[in-house]
């Protein structure tokens, strides 16, 4: 798969086990069909940058390939050193700039746009305290660091490296679900999980 200067990495954990917080609302199944549903909107707004899928469990890996992602394949590695390994994987097929999209962000759109800046971009959550999206040089070693305080642990690390940062409130991007009271949010969103999408 050619991949281009550009490309975008989603980081997707094994859709048995994600979201296990939403299981107070929504049942097994339910949960499952929502987190691929909602995967599969980020791989939507990847659109038209290649993707790429990271991950460490073979249904994802099978979802991703039929979805026209490029796998790659991080054991064991945790959200972080995933990413970054990812990162650099992509770095060294001759990609440019990367944008890291989470799997959980059900109003995504163009995210294209987030590559169109030399230095990084951070897209905050709605909380201003996570990082739903960062666009960045495939080569400027930037150490993620996700998590609650994600986001200003992210532009400390801008800081550190002396990259130029923009930060963009894109309300398609910044919100996500973490939580029930996530599923209550939206015209669309409450019924992502019973839909049978994906």
């Amino acid at each position: 798969m050619l991949l281009g200067p550009r490309a975008v990495l989603v980081p997707v954990k094994a859709f048995s086990d994600a979201k296990r917080r939403l299981g107070a609302a929504l049942s097994d199944r339910e949960r499952e069909t929502l987190v691929r549903t909602m995967a599969g909107r980020v791989l939507d707004a990847a659109s038209p940058l290649p993707t790429v899928v990271v991950c460490d469990d073979t249904d994802v890996a099978d979802w991703a390939r039929r979805r026209g992602a490029l796998v790659v394949w991080e054991p064991g590695r945790g959200l972080n050193g995933a990413v970054e390994d990812g990162v650099r994987r992509l770095a060294a097929m001759g990609v440019e700039q990367v944008v890291v999209a989470h799997g959980d962000l059900p109003l995504a759109s163009k995210l294209a746009t987030v590559a169109t800046f030399d230095g990084v971009t951070l897209v905050p959550d709605r909380r201003g305290d996570g990082t739903n999206v960062i666009g960045l040089p495939a080569r400027c070693g930037f150490r993620f660091s996700y998590g609650p305080g994600s986001f200003a642990r992210h532009l400390a690390e801008c800081a550190r490296l002396g990259l130029p940062v923009r930060v963009v409130h894109e309300p398609s991007l910044a919100f996500d679900v973490d939580v029930p009271a996530d599923l209550q949010w939206g015209d669309d969103l409450g019924t992502l999980g019973r839909s049978g999408a994906g």
